[in-house]
């Protein structure tokens, strides 16, 4: 894959991309649970989804127009979602963003709305083939980044991601996170955005195992 930055040509190569990303994670998990090296990797969490959002996005097919809207739209409205939820409580229960994601507009970081970007284009490029109509090809997308929620909730509380004031994961988190999830993915398959791209796989691979492993690491 060939991208220009500055007017240079970059050529990247999927399998040490690939690689790069699954390294980041696969450390990730380690040295984030080393209390020597654990603040420092927590500040790096970041970094790590600017880089998975950037090979991500880096390895689409084909850019257009609506595809860049597509990005944008889901970009902001995952970013303004969060912004309502921390200050209502209306749609995923009362919660407070930590420090660890980095700089926040609102009292949401601006890491959310890519977090969200990247997870919504993931899995909705694992159905962006699917020949069914558009209500139905959303539920994928919903349901994969409900459960891969469920898994990250332990993680979030541990490092400092969001706080729920001290309480259990209410159950409307994860209502308003399917519900979300829906919407967006909906915006983005009403737009023809999502493609077949092979980095999704290693995307969504990666991020099973980070927090999988740190899900099975709470609660052992």
């Amino acid at each position: 894959m060939t991208i220009y930055i500055l007017n240079r040509a970059i050529t990247l190569n999927f399998f040490w991309t690939a690689s790069l990303v699954l390294s980041m994670h696969f450390f990730g998990f380690f040295l984030m649970n080393w209390e020597v090296t654990r603040s420092f990797f927590e500040a790096l969490t970041p970094a790590n989804l600017l880089v998975s959002g950037f090979v991500l996005l880096a390895f689409h097919p084909s850019w257009s127009r609506k595809f860049t809207l597509a990005c944008l739209l889901v970009f902001l409205g995952g970013f303004f979602i969060e912004v309502v939820g921390v200050h209502s409580g209306l749609i995923f229960g009362e919660y407070v963003y930590g420090e660890a994601l980095g700089i926040k507009i609102l009292g949401v970081p601006l890491t959310i709305g890519l977090n969200w970007l990247v997870l919504i284009y993931a899995t909705a490029s694992l159905v962006a083939d699917w020949q069914v109509p558009i209500i139905f090809k959303a539920f994928i997308p919903a349901v994969l980044m409900t459960t891969l929620d469920y898994l990250i909730e332990p993680v979030a509380i541990v490092h400092d991601f969001w706080h729920w004031f001290g309480h259990p994961v209410p159950l409307k988190n994860y209502v308003g996170w399917f519900i979300s999830a829906y919407v967006l993915a909906w915006v983005f398959f009403y737009l023809d955005a999502p493609k077949k791209n092979r980095m999704a796989y290693v995307i969504l691979l990666a991020q099973l195992f980070f927090f999988g492993m740190h899900w099975l690491w709470a609660f052992d």
